[in-house]
């Protein structure tokens, strides 16, 4: 899995790139209507496990069926890390071997989740937004912590929210969503052709029995597997 060629290397040339890729994110549903069947049954999420002293990275892209939440295909990738790390540039560690994961999946999600951010982000393009505008594909992002947005907690049975705000400007960016009755939200936001409420909905329809989406806990434990299996086999990045 080659880091592409013209993949920024420093931090200005991250920051200039989340410039020019922010206006084509779409902030809203690609469908009139978000229960239709063109939202999709077809669900992937995405994940990576890092290796930082052998310079490796093994993403791993999960699809589900959203109604039975059983996988219906599975792949993962593994490859040097891209990008060192830099808050808020973390996507261009983890996109070209998510890319690559994605791709060698046979069928095309419907609809990806990202563990991570999409407009709830510094410069409104984290890992989902991003990777919705390079793929074309719709995506939303459900992470485990605020990063640097307020938000009050959420009342206590499952399904509540409040909004994610942004300190500095009082912009909604997310929301603190209650996935599992009287347990701490997650926080999800738009990634690309996603409208809020609908990716409150698909995240509630994927955490079911457990606070964290059926596509992430998948992901999670397919990309941590690939990454000991790398580390097991002497697997070097090329």
């Amino acid at each position: 899995m080659p880091i592409p060629a013209d993949w920024p290397t420093t931090e200005a040339e991250a920051l200039a790139e989340q410039r020019r890729l922010r206006p084509l994110v779409q902030a809203h549903d690609g469908e009139p209507a978000p229960d239709s069947p063109a939202v999709g049954r077809l669900i992937a999420g995405v994940d990576v496990a890092y290796d930082d002293d052998r310079d490796l990275v093994a993403a791993a892209a999960v699809l589900l069926d959203r109604d039975t939440l059983e996988v219906v295909e599975q792949a993962t990738a593994v490859g040097r890390i891209a990008f060192p790390y830099v808050p808020g540039l973390l996507a261009f560690r983890e996109l070209p071997a998510v890319l690559d994961a994605l791709a060698a999946l046979t069928r095309t999600p419907d609809t990806v989740v990202c563990d991570g951010y999409g407009l709830a982000h510094p410069r409104r393009l984290g890992l989902a937004s991003h990777l919705g505008v390079l793929t074309g594909l719709r995506t939303l992002g459900v992470a485990k912590t605020p990063f640097t947005f307020d938000h009050h907690e959420p009342a206590a049975p499952r399904g509540s929210w409040t909004p994610l705000t942004d300190p500095a400007t009082g912009e909604e960016v997310g929301r603190a969503l209650r996935t599992r009755a009287g347990v701490k939200p997650v926080f999800v936001s738009v990634g690309h052709r996603t409208g809020l409420d609908t990716a409150v909905r698909t995240t509630l329809d994927l955490a079911r029995h457990y606070r964290l989406p059926e596509t992430t806990r998948h992901a999670d434990s397919l990309c941590r597997r690939a990454l000991a299996d790398a580390q097991r086999t002497g697997t070097t990045a090329n």
